[in-house]
């Protein structure tokens, strides 16, 4: 066996390999791993079961069916199953001496919701509880004219604030009652995510639609937000030593630079690596939310020398570190998005390591730039429609672009953009460097939505209080890097002292701090380009 091959942990699942699943077999494992693999056992035995099956399936199946139009009526068994399970809302002068719903009335709910086929079945099942088990508008708008009334007669403060109260306990669906009990039984709190992931996922695919389903959308993300509040998570490490079932899962859920392999995942837990994730109190072992670390000694400019290249196999030596670079976050349940979670990871990660290793002194992300391609030939496209010419490059750098390509219009350099093919091209790569790297920084600084950064991964790191610090050519030249981005990464750096300040100034005033390269590049942006 080579040097460099891992022994796969104990009780090691089958690993995904260029696109195949390739067992381990081979390789030498504990006889307890081995005793364990022997015997396939359930998911759920096995401590595997996910709070929500992987994305990609579950949303083929809810679109590969399209939009589902209720039947005028459900079937008895749903409608009699609702009446049962969502508890009513009891007169506000009862509210304290009402018995708590039964509990297997919850768990008949969680039976039935999770035999029906996704798709179809569900959507009916979340469409009705939305439609039907809302807010009771006939008592809001008795609630709402007793405050008039209590303001209009100038009565007592007392009265006023019950007047409110009254308003506010009415203003509550039924359905919360159904999810505030579902939380509380064993298991509960795992179902809901796996419930608002549905819901999720037939609101993008238009599978159920409509006000009443985004509402109660947004109710059990505001519950999800209290219950996986950082007073119930706990941040665990990840390492080589760790249960064969986490690091399959942490394998499964990164989403910005997939893992190959075993080998490729001992190294990103290994030496000069760090891997963190929040778990939860009532779902313990599950990773909710995973960052990985790589600790350098300078702010790291490629993706490359950290996923891929292979560390010499030597002990960390703590005096060649100075910095982390966060590269990787990575949310794994897809019921907990909006939830914020990736906020309080990073800080905790950072107190954390400041106690292991006190000498880092430099905190910094290496984040890809989802989206910037697109917005690019958006761009080129809306500007050759609309005038009949390009504005985003100088006059030399586009007398040489159409040269290169032997085309006068935009079209070939959007197919070459869509395809990445102009990397083949070192004199178009050459003659596009400057030019990218300027359209990337006002992307990234100017570019805003509602007054906020575009880009979703930018908005994130500038909410949380970073400098836009440093974009990078050529940050990733994996064939996603250049297809997303063409190719560049950009750096947000955090100033530990200064984090509160940028992130007010950027929530109240909408201003971005940023390094000089970057407002250098914004600056011939402005000079030699035009939207």
């Amino acid at each position: 066996m080579a040097a460099d091959t891992p022994t796969a942990p104990p009780h090691s699942p089958r690993f995904p390999l260029a696109g195949r699943a390739v067992s381990l077999r081979s390789q030498p494992i504990s006889a307890r791993g081995a005793a364990r693999r022997a015997v396939p056992r359930p998911a759920a035995v096995c401590g595997m079961s996910r709070l929500c099956p992987r994305l990609g399936p579950r949303s083929l199946l809810w679109a590969a069916r399209g939009p589902h139009r209720l039947s005028s009526g459900a079937s008895p068994g749903m409608e009699e199953l609702l009446r049962r399970s969502v508890p009513p809302l009891p007169p506000y002068e009862t509210k304290e001496k009402a018995p708590p719903p039964a509990e297997l009335r919850g768990a008949e709910f969680v039976r039935f919701y999770r035999a029906l086929q996704p798709g179809p079945p569900r959507a009916e099942l979340l469409t009705r509880l939305a439609r039907d088990f809302g807010v009771e508008h006939g008592r809001v708008a008795e609630a709402a004219a007793k405050v008039l009334q209590a303001r209009e007669q100038r009565r007592e403060p007392g009265a006023l604030l019950q007047a409110e109260d009254r308003l506010r306990y009415y203003l509550n669906p039924q359905y919360r009652g159904l999810f505030q009990h579902l939380g509380r039984l064993e298991g509960g709190l795992r179902f809901l995510v796996e419930l608002r992931a549905d819901l999720m996922e037939g609101l993008a695919s238009k599978a159920v639609d409509g006000a009443h389903v985004k509402e109660m959308n947004g109710v059990l993300k505001n519950m999800l937000s209290e219950w996986f509040s950082t007073g119930f998570l706990n941040l665990e490490r990840v390492t080589w030593q760790s249960p064969c079932e986490v690091l399959q899962k942490i394998s499964d859920s990164e989403a910005v630079h997939p893992v190959r392999n075993w080998v490729d995942m001992k190294r990103r837990v290994g030496a000069y690596r760090r891997c963190y994730f929040f778990s939860h109190c009532a779902i313990p072992g599950e990773p909710l939310i995973v960052l990985h670390v790589a600790l350098t000694s300078d702010i790291s400019s490629s993706i490359q020398t950290i996923v891929k290249e292979v560390p010499p196999l030597e002990t960390e030596d703590a005096d060649k570190i100075t910095t982390a670079i966060f590269y990787s976050i990575s949310l794994t349940q897809q019921g907990l998005q909006g939830v914020e979670l990736g906020t309080h990871l990073i800080k905790r990660v950072v107190k954390e390591l400041q106690k292991e290793l006190p000498q880092i002194k430099a905190f910094s992300t290496l984040s890809p730039i989802p989206g910037f391609t697109k917005w690019l030939v958006g761009l080129l496209s809306s500007q050759a429609k609309e005038q009949g010419r390009n504005e985003l490059f100088t006059e030399s750098e586009w007398q040489e672009i159409c040269e290169i390509t032997g085309d006068f219009t935009t079209e070939t350099l959007k197919k070459l953009l869509n395809t990445n093919e102009w990397v083949r091209s070192e004199k178009l790569t050459q003659v596009l460097h400057p030019a990218l790297m300027r359209l990337c920084a006002w992307y990234l600084y100017g570019e805003k939505h509602r007054g906020y950064a575009l880009n979703p991964v930018a908005n994130f790191h500038l909410q949380n209080g970073s400098v836009l610090w440093r974009i990078n050519w050529m940050g990733d030249t994996s064939p996603r890097g250049i297809g997303a981005s063409c190719g560049m990464m950009v750096n947000y750096r955090y100033f530990l002292e200064e984090t509160a300040s940028n992130s007010a100034l950027y929530l109240g005033s909408k201003q971005v701090r940023a390094s000089e390269q970057v407002l250098a590049l914004v600056s011939q942006f402005q000079q030699n380009s035009k939207l």
